[in-house]
């Protein structure tokens, strides 16, 4: 996990795809990270006992870090968890709605028993919304930049009915990021 944490093109790219999104760039973004499961919920297990719940915080926190260092007049991060506690679903998407962001952004790591499986997906929500374009397009640039500038390989954007997508599309931009 650390050398691939240490990909610092993989966070700045994230980053800078949640900076550029939307119309207005000269003002200030509130951008919400969702680093999934957490606690009791380690998500899936993959080589070396390694949890998706620790992968997706240390995204998170890298992102913020990144974000606070050399982007604070136009960003502002905030996460649904910065430890290893467990937060609801509906509690993540009551903050997002709170502080009303201008993106939500979930950070997954898929699981597949097949060793071949390979790719990035981007999920938005299955529900129609006043921000469901905002969030394909958003969707699309993300998985166009995971593979183009990183070469990860497109699992493509798909559509789903996840809580964390239903319960925010209706307020902002939500995707829901598959690594």
């Amino acid at each position: 996990m650390k050398k691939w944490l240490k990909n610092v093109s993989f966070v700045i790219l994230l980053l800078k795809s949640c900076i550029l999104f939307g119309q207005d760039l000269d003002a200030k973004k509130i951008i919400v990270i969702d680093p999934g499961h957490g606690g009791n919920d380690s998500g899936a297990i993959g080589v070396n006992n390694l949890k998706e719940k620790s992968i997706t915080l240390e995204i998170a926190r890298s992102i913020s870090e990144l974000a606070e260092k050399n982007h604070n007049k136009t960003v502002e991060i905030y996460q649904t968890r910065y430890s290893d506690t467990l937060v609801s679903l509906s509690d993540r998407a009551k903050l997002a709605k709170g502080l009303n962001a201008d993106l939500f952004l979930s950070l997954h790591c898929n699981h597949s028993d097949n060793p071949d499986a390979r790719g990035v997906e981007v999920y938005v929500s299955n529900q129609s919304s006043r921000f469901l374009d905002e969030a394909t397009w958003f969707g699309f640039q993300l998985q166009a930049d995971l593979n183009e500038k990183l070469g990860f390989e497109s699992r493509g954007v798909k559509f789903a009915n996840f809580q964390v997508l239903r319960e925010t599309t209706d307020f902002m931009p939500s995707v829901l990021l598959e690594l």
